[in-house]
């Protein structure tokens, strides 16, 4: 029988990159659904933006509340020769692919039935993709106990995440959603959303499998589930008691404002390129670029940033000066103070603008996405167990749900400003477009402060989780237990 692999490979560049390149499939299904779903549907399908944002928000919450936090219980619970995680990841690849193919190929029904084609297809795509997602994410507790290598990792995932779906989004702009004799505006291009379907299910489902086949050889060295019979009952109080760990709550309160506040954002961003500043589909596509930029800075200052302040108050740092770079456009045009549409100055400045607010933004959701890796010792002291499937399904749950709140609320704000539906760029009438700003900026300026108000209550500092590591080393040796992970390299050399 060959060896297990040394401990110290767990945390190599090798296993960060396999690792993190799983989350490109996660990155493209949630570009798509938070970008360009909502115009798609809306303006192509021509189906009321409210009913958009209304089926993408049932759909994120019936996955949420009742897919996420099964799936998470059942990660942490398996028992397999291939351990908790892997089964489940590589069970997962093929049904990602093919359902989001089928939500970029509709067919032309009536409104009522396109709504609830929509609403259906949402769930399984959001259902599948927990199934690579949750048990993916929820290696890295396993992966390492550092602090710091925590955040490593997660930067890795966060990096592919973004990568994977910007890349997706400027190939629709640029090679997909393009204008043809009878599509002037490319964005329209129903043809165009169908092949970027295609091509993004066969990259989804190469993700999938790359990142579980590099990461397969460690499954020896990971815990392995403990055999005890849990009664349906059981199950559910255990459930119930580890997600009411108080730093995992304060964690989740404060992603529910962020995850609203970035639904509402992407779900418009949009309607501002196109309609507020009336880039065409090639300028979108170059200010995309802005963001491959942001996410390559993000990476290279999420560790620094975390060693030399922490993570709850890098996080901090990161959200409150991104937040207000990120609306400074749409605030000076609102007062006279911004180049105006087609002025040669407005695509660097916007440019500049996205790629430092990009930076900023991504870098601190890493470091909250860290911080829940630390909150499984937290809970394992108290609780006795290792569960953390279901604290990363959890922030799965609000993130899937609340997201779709956002792209719920996007469809809110053009309500409310009485947006058209078949809008042409530069026909819409400009008290309209004043309207959807005014709307717009002070709904993201008040959640995305909320969300800053809360974590940074966040009470796991580097400190307390060193010493939630000592603690539970005390313990361990209390009890004839064969140690896991990090420590498992003593048994292996």
């Amino acid at each position: 029988m060959a060896a297990a692999p040394g401990a110290k490979g767990l945390t190599s560049l090798r296993t960060k990159l396999f690792y993190g390149f799983g989350s490109v499939a996660y990155g493209v299904k949630d570009n798509g659904f938070q970008t360009i779903l909502l115009l798609f549907y809306n303006q192509v399908m021509h189906l009321p933006a409210q009913l958009v944002g209304l089926a993408i928000f049932i759909a994120f919450l019936c996955d949420a509340l009742l897919i996420d936090p099964v799936i998470g219980q059942v990660s942490d619970n398996l028992r397999t020769r291939w351990g908790r995680r892997h089964p489940l990841m590589y069970a997962a690849a093929l049904p990602v692919a093919v359902s989001y193919l089928l939500l970029w190929n509709p067919p032309h029904w009536s409104q009522g039935a396109t709504f609830f084609y929509l609403l259906g297809v949402a769930i399984v795509v959001r259902t599948f993709i927990s199934f690579y997602e949750i048990p993916s994410s929820a290696l890295v507790p396993e992966f390492s106990k550092d602090y710091d290598q925590r955040t490593s990792f997660m930067s890795f995932r966060v990096f592919f995440a973004w990568y994977g779906g910007m890349t997706m989004f400027a190939l629709a702009y640029i090679v997909f959603l393009t204008p043809d004799a009878t599509h002037k505006v490319g964005q329209l291009n129903e043809i165009g959303y169908s092949r970027y379907g295609l091509t993004a299910a066969i990259v989804m489902f190469v993700a999938i499998l790359i990142s579980a086949a590099g990461t397969h050889k460690f499954i020896p060295l990971l815990r392995k589930a403990p055999a005890r019979p849990v009664s349906l009952g059981q199950h559910f109080r255990e459930m119930l008691a580890t997600l009411s760990n108080r730093p995992f709550l304060i964690l989740i309160a404060a992603a529910i404002f962020l995850n609203l506040a970035t639904g509402l954002v992407f779900a418009l961003d949009q309607y501002v390129k196109t309609y507020f500043f009336e880039l065409s589909n090639t300028q979108i596509f170059v200010l995309a670029l802005s963001t491959f930029l942001a996410v390559f800075i993000a990476f290279l200052i999420a560790l620094p940033i975390s060693k030399r302040f922490g993570k709850r108050n890098g996080a901090v740092i990161f959200f409150a000066v991104g937040l207000v770079i990120l609306v400074l456009p749409i605030v000076l045009r609102l007062v006279g103070l911004f180049p105006p549409n087609g002025d040669p100055l407005l695509m660097p400045i916007l440019f500049v603008i996205g790629t430092i607010a990009g930076a900023l933004t991504i870098g601190a959701s890493v470091l909250m996405v860290s911080m829940i890796a630390d909150v499984v010792e937290d809970s394992e002291l108290t609780t006795g167990r290792r569960s953390e499937g279901l604290f990363f399904a959890g922030n799965s749950l609000i993130q899937k749900a609340v997201t779709g709140l956002g792209v719920f609320a996007a469809g809110i704000v053009l309500w409310l400003a009485h947006f058209p539906t078949n809008a042409m760029p530069g026909r819409v009438d400009p008290a309209i477009i004043r309207n959807f700003a005014l709307i717009y900026v002070p709904a993201v300026f008040v959640i995305y402060g909320l969300s800053l108000a809360v974590i940074s209550r966040f009470p796991i500092t580097r400190e307390r989780h060193e010493e939630n590591l000592r603690r539970l080393a005390g313990e361990a040796a209390l009890v004839t237990e064969p140690p896991i992970g990090a420590d498992a390299e003593a048994m292996v050399d």
